[in-house]
């Protein structure tokens, strides 16, 4: 893991990472100000131009380039100063991107074991791993809790569960092992995001706060 890494899923609290498209600058601004520790910019279809004034709208929306990754786009994320990529599991091999862009955070999505192992033998900071439970479209792609933590079991390297999850998923899929949780949907309007990353957040503390308690000593 490196020190980035280590700086963004260590600290005291589960992350919340809002995934927001190419109208979502407002919403990541308001997503954060409810709570939100992230924001993956997540605009496949804009050229690159478009997409490099995207993610300057969304840093200066947000206050801050070390909240925002740029998926898909290492190029992206190093031209406009974000906190780094995110690559999906058909997209650049983390160990390329890890030798081009030393500098940049490294997510990934996978959806097995093999390709969390391989991500984190290849150099990836951290996963999204999905879809967690049913979500539109995708219903008979659902891991379940059971699933998910048999993936997670052992794994070192910091998964955020993402997939049809809300706030009352928090507790059991961060008992499962993720570090937190990453949601598109409740961060499509930014007349909705603040309250959305509100309630993620206080379900997120509140389930780590009794993770740790029942692993306490007597």
């Amino acid at each position: 893991m490196s020190g980035r890494s280590q700086q963004v899923f260590t600290g005291p609290r589960p992350v919340l990472m809002a995934i927001v498209g190419p109208s979502g600058a407002r919403s990541a601004a308001e997503a954060i100000r409810g709570g939100a520790d992230l924001v993956q910019v997540r605009a496949k279809d804009l050229t690159s131009r478009q997409l490099a004034a995207l993610v300057r709208e969304v840093i200066a929306e947000a206050g801050r380039a070390d909240l925002v990754l740029v998926n898909s786009r290492p190029d992206i994320a190093l031209l406009t100063g974000a906190l780094g990529v995110h690559l999906p599991e058909s997209g650049l091999d983390p160990r390329s991107v890890r030798q081009a862009f030393p500098g940049l955070l490294i997510g990934v999505s996978r959806h097995d074991r093999a390709g969390l192992d391989r991500a984190a033998s290849q150099g990836a900071d951290f996963a999204m791993v999905g879809p967690a439970l049913k979500t539109p479209g995708k219903e008979a792609r659902a891991l379940g809790v059971a699933r998910l933590q048999e993936l997670l079991q052992g794994l070192k390297m910091p998964v955020l569960a993402v997939g049809g999850v809300t706030p009352d998923d928090a507790a059991a899929l961060l008992a499962c092992g993720a570090c937190g949780l990453a949601a598109i949907r409740p961060f499509a309007s930014p007349e909705g995001a603040a309250r959305a990353a509100a309630s993620f957040r206080e379900a997120l503390d509140d389930g780590g706060d009794r993770g740790t308690r029942a692993g306490e000593a007597p």
